[in-house]
């Protein structure tokens, strides 16, 4: 979770900044968190915090999984605009689970169709990848390929800046070999028994449940339904507004 912490602070910055910023500090957004000294050199020691800060893992947290394909527009939106920011604001009482593989189709020859073409197929076993190596760590790299105007051109420089060293080359090993298609393999499986069957993209589960009713709310507003299921107490952020809603679906 820390390099998710570290975006978090970096978008904190972003937010409160005019379109020309000049970043005063030596040190890549990736090690900003590491220490109250640099946050303090760069100028994000409040956003860094709770970086700072232990807390106990929430067994009651509403889980929220995202069966979704990397070129798809409607998919990329959601990610966008609602799923990561809902979670920056509401970690504490969110877990979220990525299945890149949505509309795709796995032959009996163990190949893999996708819905937007090979570019996709290999955006979501990227991503696969990234997540099989990362964790929830691979979030940060993930919304910033899915926010670039080209998925896949960003995919580096992107995953670069929040592992740095050696995680690419890591990345594409898993690509291109035996455990990118069968983390592929595996997402196939995990959206193929999903009940009811997925019929588009972005599909959305919460608590393992998918109805029309939670498919609207979460892409009205997942921040508001994240906050409405949650039972424990309520976090100072379910208080604030809602998100934007999405309409655009990527259909079998």
């Amino acid at each position: 979770m820390f390099a998710l912490k570290v975006f978090m602070s970096l978008l904190a910055v972003l937010s409160q900044s005019h379109a020309r910023f000049v970043f005063p500090c030596k040190y890549p957004p990736s090690q900003w968190c590491d220490s109250k000294e640099i946050a303090a050199e760069c100028g994000v020691l409040e956003q860094c915090m709770n970086a700072f800060n232990v807390t106990k893992p929430n067994d009651g947290a509403v889980n929220v999984s995202l069966y979704y394909e990397s070129l798809c527009p409607g998919c990329r939106q959601f990610l966008v605009l609602q799923l990561v920011p809902t979670l920056i604001l509401l970690q504490d009482i969110m877990n979220v689970e990525l299945v890149p593989f949505g509309n795709a189709k796995e032959t009996p020859e163990h190949k893999f169709v996708c819905q937007h073409g090979d570019d996709e197929c290999l955006g979501n076993m990227i991503e696969a990848c990234m997540l099989d190596e990362f964790g929830m760590d691979a979030i940060p790299p993930i919304f910033c390929m899915e926010s670039s105007t080209d998925v896949l051109k960003a995919a580096q420089p992107c995953l670069e800046v929040y592992q740095p060293g050696e995680a690419w080359d890591s990345v594409m090993k898993c690509v291109k070999g035996d455990q990118g298609y069968k983390l592929m393999h595996e997402n196939a499986v995990k959206t193929g028994a999903l009940k009811p069957p997925h019929e588009y993209v972005p599909w959305i589960t919460i608590n393992g449940e998918h109805t029309d009713a939670l498919q609207d709310k979460a892409m009205n507003s997942l921040f508001s339904l994240v906050c409405s299921l949650y039972k424990g107490e309520k976090p100072a952020a379910c208080v604030l507004g809602s998100g934007k809603k999405s309409n655009s679906y990527c259909m079998n």
